[in-house]
């Protein structure tokens, strides 16, 4: 009898300790995103960029417009979106992309059979710092389709977004296709 009391509390002891450390396991997020963190980067850009005058270009339908500007942070992230929206780090999406890393570029495709806005997503790094980060998305339905191409480009000796464009084509069943270009130029 003594021995299955010691069994029991043991037991007793050994399945409490293994309940309290599931438990503080699943407060935990994960540390490492499963695909490069676009999100993250282009808020910590805008923070960086808070205040800086920029040469902001949009065309729409071949008419273009030029303007020189200072941002926010926050016209910064709403200058962003497109790549903050891009962002592929959901729990939905973990196992939609293939994942190369080939001569410093990180490429992120979305595998045939999976369903994704972004189809495509490489980043390049010199020395472990991106310099370059191009976007390829594209949306389609019966009765819509669009297509956008991000490209973003950091400037080595500021670890800032030197410039960027965004590029989308909207097509809506019977209407003629609409193009948007807006780039973006930081001044030193």
């Amino acid at each position: 009898m003594k021995y299955l009391n010691n069994f029991t509390s043991g037991f007793f002891f050994l399945l409490l300790f293994a309940l309290a450390s599931c438990g503080e396991g699943s407060n935990k997020t994960p540390e490492k995103l499963p695909y490069f963190d676009l999100k993250g980067f282009m808020e910590i850009q805008a923070k960086n960029l808070d205040s800086s005058n920029v040469i902001l270009i949009s065309r729409v339908q071949g008419k273009e417009v030029r303007k020189e500007t200072t941002l926010s942070t926050a016209d910064w992230m709403e200058e962003f979106d497109t790549f903050i929206q891009a962002d592929i780090n959901k729990q939905s999406l973990f196992l939609a992309y293939d994942t190369q890393v080939k001569n410093n570029v990180l490429t992120h495709s979305l595998f045939p059979e999976s369903k994704g806005k972004l189809k495509e997503m490489k980043v390049t790094y010199i020395d472990d710092k991106v310099i370059s980060i191009t976007l390829k998305m594209s949306e389609e339905n019966l009765f819509y389709k669009s297509t956008t191409f991000a490209d973003l480009y950091m400037n080595n000796a500021t670890q800032k977004v030197d410039h960027y464009s965004i590029e989308t084509t909207q097509k809506i069943w019977f209407l003629d296709p609409s193009n948007i270009k807006i780039m973006g130029a930081i001044q030193p």
